[in-house]
């Protein structure tokens, strides 16, 4: 391998996005030990609370739940799977002892915007200093800087989904970004494992429902993305939605052409799709993308084509004589748009190959 494997460590381990930390590093070829920790079930062990475990630590963890504070002292790496506004307490002792930190929750998604965080997520900043050492982690956007970075900011799941679908657009300078429509539908487990009225069975089974509409905090991160892309303010119109599923993330997005694209697809070829040039330019955008699938004509992205794996699918559409462009992305909340997006960071931070342990073929049904 030519360099030497790594320590791994998960504070919130019992988290549905801890959970899936724990089952992308058990296999990863390059971590060789593994230490989680649980507020929670501190004391117990993981295969008591997660029987999937049972047998497969494969020797690098004997599954007891340790204090945060031990993993932190043990882990090379630490990911941290908790509510907002904890992580930072654990990224400051990283990067003092000379480690490095990838957080899951929104603490280190704004950059040095405190005022956003504060805004949105009610919380003031305990450690500022240790922001200015962190890179927002979404690969397709930063991999230069994620791979020298000691702290980590990995995206919202929603947020993954609508970026990408824009992306390529907005660096192209097509659209009019005064106003973008992201309409977004979820699986339950994006509301996280702890019970609440919303998530149980009678409530969101056999149900379809709106939720967060002009409040939802994935709001202001796609905004920011947006902005960051296009080199302007962008105005997010952003709403989610609950579906009776357990995972999954289907994002339409809606945005208006300038006048410049549309005279320049008015004047195209009379008889062909004005989908065409859009769905290529964005094919060459993420040619190189290991985990971002432009779909071919006619194939439609559904969750279920990439359950369980780190793929984020993409179809293009000219709609609207011409006028709009429709994008739709799905994806995995809990693999690339929590988990597996988080090891996708690890992998640049650590020069591993960017795929190293999130080569997963979706299931076919």
């Amino acid at each position: 391998m030519g360099h030497t494997m790594i320590k791994a460590g998960i504070i919130g381990a019992t988290g549905y996005a801890g959970a899936e930390l724990v089952r992308i590093l058990l296999l990863h070829p390059e971590v060789e030990t593994l230490f989680v920790s649980s507020v929670s079930f501190e004391g117990r062990n993981l295969a008591d609370i997660y029987p999937n475990f049972c047998c497969l630590f494969h020797g690098k963890t004997d599954g007891m739940l340790l204090t945060a504070d031990q993993v932190t002292e043990r882990a090379d790496v630490v990911f941290t799977a908790l509510p907002h506004g904890i992580a930072e307490q654990y990224a400051d002792f990283c990067v003092k002892t000379g480690k490095k930190l990838i957080d899951l929750s929104a603490d280190f998604r704004f950059g040095l915007d405190e005022a956003t965080f504060k805004t949105w997520y009610k919380k003031d900043w305990q450690f500022p200093a240790v922001h200015r050492e962190s890179v927002y982690g979404l690969p397709e956007m930063n991999r230069d800087q994620i791979r020298t970075a000691r702290v980590i900011g990995n995206p919202g799941c929603y947020v993954t989904s609508a970026t990408l679908a824009l992306l390529p657009a907005l660096k192209a300078d097509i659209l009019d970004t005064d106003t973008i429509i992201v309409d977004s539908k979820s699986g339950v487990s994006g509301s996280g494992r702890k019970p609440t009225e919303a998530n149980s069975f009678c409530e969101c089974g056999e149900s379809f429902s709106v939720y967060g509409v002009g409040s939802h905090r994935h709001q202001p991160e796609i905004a920011r993305n947006c902005s960051i892309a296009s080199g302007r303010n962008v105005g997010i119109v952003f709403t989610p939605h609950l579906v009776p599923q357990s995972r999954g993330i289907v994002s339409t997005v809606y945005a208006r052409f300038t006048a410049g694209y549309i005279q320049k697809l008015a004047g195209g070829d009379s008889g062909a799709d004005m989908s065409v040039p859009v769905r290529e330019l964005y094919r060459n955008w993420y040619k190189d993308e290991p985990f971002v699938r432009v779909l071919p004509e006619g194939l439609q992205p559904t969750s279920r084509n990439v359950r369980f794996s780190n793929y984020c699918d993409i179809q293009v559409y000219v709609v609207n004589g011409g006028k709009m462009l429709e994008v739709v992305s799905t994806l995995d909340n809990m693999i690339k748009g929590a988990s597996g997006q988080a090891v996708q960071n690890m992998n640049l931070m650590y020069g591993f190959p960017e795929t190293e342990g999130l080569e997963f073929i979706p299931p076919a049904f």
